[in-house]
């Protein structure tokens, strides 16, 4: 009875919502700077986010780990804002800042009260152009990436097996390196690479600004071109037109590392949310890892009992085709081969026989509840916003509620029959090793 009473919620729900409802209000600038912002007043705060249009796949072989070096220089300072004035005059203002690196952008945001949402604008604005490079800043955060590097990825056997996934599941794509670069490029990295990359990319024209929450929005436009207006345009940039080259055949990594458990992850190539087919993958993924009741988890955890954790995850917001994923961490005692076994018999389940009406109906239902919950904090309104516009406009937002409710089961059938193909998947095994052993 409580889980009919849930789907009926949900769908009364999922009914209203829109997404031309956002009433998005665009802008652009003489200088190329676009400005989007929503107006919403249930509480008195407000998110100032400027996203720039570089990320990991915008650099090149050798330098690889620039877009997100930048991002730590860029909390570094200014002239007219030294090391550490910008997080700490937003913070006695009683508001939060940040920033996040990649695969396709670089962003910055501040959460604060709507009547201090001024306060960020001219600071970001200052460090768009202005932003300290000297060697000795630039070496000495160098090294802060590289330790953590050495902390996240590093020390962490299952990140390493992801990491050589990715590098072996694209052959040329630079989807394949890491977003915080390899340890071999950061190691190389000079001051002169960064300027290059700063002035080539923080610009104007390369910018998008989305400011969300209880403001009006002539006073925050009037805000934003008083600080921004007078920079100038940079370069014009031209998107790098990257294909991946088809894959023959299975490839297998394995990653001997120190480590408690075996751990077995697959990747397939998947188009990107842009694509009809994206649709389904976003609801397949539901189907298999969609919780505790998931395909994935009451398979492999609760029933066969091979493993501890299970999942599958598809993203589809890229601007080119990515990957659908699956994992698992074997249970104690358990081998590599049965967990890879058990994910093999589900793909091989959900390639044959579509899932069921109601199988799909709660997918599709917890895709869209997870956004319609989203759209209660300021700040996802403007992520939700931000990611749609690096990939291929804000606008997409509309079609992509519209593609998730159309899907069918069959057309779920379909999806994972054309993308979830062994000869074109790429599996990477964690073989615990004992310390001494290593």
């Amino acid at each position: 009875m409580k889980k009919i009473m849930f789907a009926v919620l949900v769908i009364s729900l999922l009914a209203p919502l829109q997404a031309s409802g956002l009433n998005v209000q665009e802008f652009t600038l003489e200088n190329g700077l676009k400005i989007l912002i929503l107006e919403d007043h249930k509480a008195p705060t407000a998110t100032f986010q400027v996203w720039y249009r570089v990320g990991s796949r915008d650099e090149k072989i050798g330098k690889t780990g620039l877009s997100h070096l930048l991002e730590h220089m860029m909390f570094r300072g200014t002239k007219k804002y030294g090391p550490k004035t910008f997080s700490q005059t937003i913070q006695r203002a009683g508001g939060t800042d940040n920033a996040f690196t990649s695969h396709e952008f670089t962003g910055y945001f501040e959460l604060l009260a709507s009547d201090r949402i001024g306060l960020p604008v001219p600071m970001e604005a200052d460090r768009m152009q202005n932003l300290i490079l000297t060697p000795e800043a630039v070496l000495a955060e160098r090294d802060v990436v590289m330790e953590e590097r050495r902390l996240r990825y590093e020390d962490d056997p299952q990140n390493i097996v992801n990491e050589e996934l990715l590098a072996t599941a694209f052959k040329n794509h630079p989807y394949r390196w890491p977003v915080i670069g390899w340890m071999s490029d950061l190691k190389t990295l000079t001051p002169d690479d960064l300027v290059d990359h700063y002035r080539t990319y923080y610009a104007p024209n390369n910018a998008v600004i989305i400011v969300v929450g209880d403001v009006k929005a002539d006073a925050i436009l009037g805000r934003i071109r008083d600080a921004f207006g007078s920079i100038p345009r940079g370069p014009v940039i031209r998107e790098r037109a990257v294909a991946e080259d088809p894959q023959y055949g299975e490839k297998r990594i394995t990653v001997k590392k120190e480590a408690e458990l075996p751990y077995v992850v697959m990747a397939y190539k998947a188009p990107d949310i842009r694509q009809e087919d994206g649709y389904a993958l976003e609801v397949l993924g539901s189907i298999l890892s969609g919780g505790k009741s998931s395909r994935m988890y009451k398979s492999l955890v609760y029933d066969k009992q091979v493993a501890l954790s299970a999942w599958a995850s598809y993203d589809g917001m890229y601007r080119d085709p990515f990957l659908f994923l699956f994992g698992a961490t074997a249970a104690h005692g358990k081998k590599a081969e049965d967990v890879e076994a058990a994910i093999d018999a589900e793909i091989d389940r959900i390639r044959k026989e579509p899932p069921t009406e109601r199988e799909v109906l709660k997918a599709k239902n917890q895709v869209e509840a997870s956004f319609i919950m989203e759209q209660d904090s300021i700040y996802m309104q403007a992520r939700t916003i931000g990611y749609f516009e690096m990939i291929g406009g804000w606008r997409l937002i509309d079609a992509y509620l519209e593609g998730i409710r159309k899907v069918t089961p069959e057309q779920v059938r379909q999806a994972a029959e054309k993308y979830l193909v062994n000869e074109k998947r790429t599996t990477g095994i964690l073989i615990p090793l004992k310390k001494e052993a290593q």
